[in-house]
């Protein structure tokens, strides 16, 4: 039986380490583009402790997708809303480091010139189609680049925390609300 050997592996260390860089290049290229455009922890969105235009025009397509399942259509509009005022308080009491890395999770997904290419939406945020979206959630979620996936499960825990967070979600999933002391 031959030994294995580093050349017949899945990843070697020195692909690991080409995909380190890569990533690394890429999250310094939305940060230095995102500081060029205008885009800094001063303008955040109206109504807003730290998300901004661009992050809201994400999550406001990307929020209905992924709470589609747990809520009626009816009653969507009010539980995107409310979801995306906790995830905003949620994400103004993270860490600086964690809401630094959130931070450029958001600038990838919304700069035009990395927007396209890692996520397949070409477009504005905006004209996404849910369709469109849950491609990107695939996309992602089962991409070969760890990075990827990370930016993946972050989004799915960021929302869906959010979400659940909030007492009008807890019917749907049976919970009965904290007990009352």
């Amino acid at each position: 039986m031959p030994e294995p050997r580093v050349e017949n592996a899945l990843l070697s260390r020195r692909g690991a380490l080409k995909v380190g860089l890569c990533a690394s290049a890429l999250l310094a290229t939305a940060g230095l583009g995102a500081s060029l455009t205008g885009c800094s922890a001063r303008d955040n969105a109206r109504g807003f402790a730290v998300l901004r235009s661009s992050d809201l025009a994400f999550l406001r397509t990307l929020i209905p997708v992924m709470l589609a399942a747990s809520t009626a259509a009816p009653l969507m509009p009010s539980a995107a809303d409310a979801t995306l005022h906790t995830l905003d308080d949620n994400l103004n009491r993270l860490s600086p480091a964690l809401f630094t890395l959130t931070r450029q999770l958001f600038d990838v997904v919304a700069m035009p010139i990395t927007r396209g290419p890692l996520t397949g939406v070409w477009g504005r945020w905006e004209t996404a189609s849910p369709e469109q979206v849950r491609h990107f959630l695939e996309r992602w979620q089962n991409s070969s680049l760890s990075l990827l996936r990370m930016g993946h499960a972050s989004l799915v825990q960021l929302v869906m925390m959010s979400w659940y967070e909030r007492p009008e979600s807890w019917a749907h999933c049976g919970y009965p609300g904290p007990p009352t002391v």
